[in-house]
Order: C-alpha cells, then sequence, then structure tokens
C-alpha cells in the first residue's frame, strides 16, 4: 500500500476508503452509490476511477469530508487537491473545477 502522504492521491483515497470503512452505516451508503459488492473494495482499490469515486463520496459529504480532514490532520483542500490530481489521471482532458 502507499503512503497517505497529501502529494499521494491515491495513498490518500486508500486512507479515505479505510475511514469510510470504519463506519458501518458510512460504508454501506458508498456500496449502495457506487454498486460495489463487499468482496470486490480491495480489488477496485487498485483503479483510480474507483479510488477517485471515495473521493467523490467525501467530496459529496461536507460533514465526512472535514471529519476525513480532521481525522488525518489535513485541511480539506488537500484532499480537493488529490482529487483533481486522480480526475486528471483518470480524464487527462477534464478540466479542473
Amino acid at each position: 500500500m502507499k503512503s497517505s502522504a497529501p502529494h499521494d492521491s491515491e495513498g490518500l483515497a486508500i486512507t479515505a476508503l479505510l475511514f469510510i470503512a470504519s463506519e458501518t452505516e458510512t460504508l454501506s451508503r458508498f456500496m449502495e452509490l457506487t454498486g460495489i459488492d463487499p468482496g470486490d473494495i480491495r480489488a477496485s482499490a487498485q483503479d483510480k476511477r474507483f479510488l477517485l469515486a471515495v473521493l467523490d463520496f467525501l467530496m459529496a459529504d461536507e460533514p465526512l469530508l472535514l471529519a476525513f480532514a480532521a481525522s488525518e490532520n489535513l485541511r480539506p483542500e488537500v484532499i480537493v487537491a488529490a482529487h483533481g490530481k486522480l480526475q486528471r489521471a483518470v480524464d487527462p482532458a477534464h478540466e479542473a473545477y
């Protein structure tokens, strides 16, 4: 597994996935929204599109985003930047927002 250093967007997304998985209700909501089965999560964590979906999920829920940022002692902007980096990796033509 990669480091979750702020410059490592994939590692940060994996750390976010672990954070999401730590609460049953949040994990259930994530799986429902993404359509992923529990048995597929580990393999999917190797896919940048899946990791982007993890950060999308966080960014769509401000209280969750802030809780994750606080748990990792990060500014939310670091997570937004990681999201942008993954978005560009998945779709290089995508305009940053």
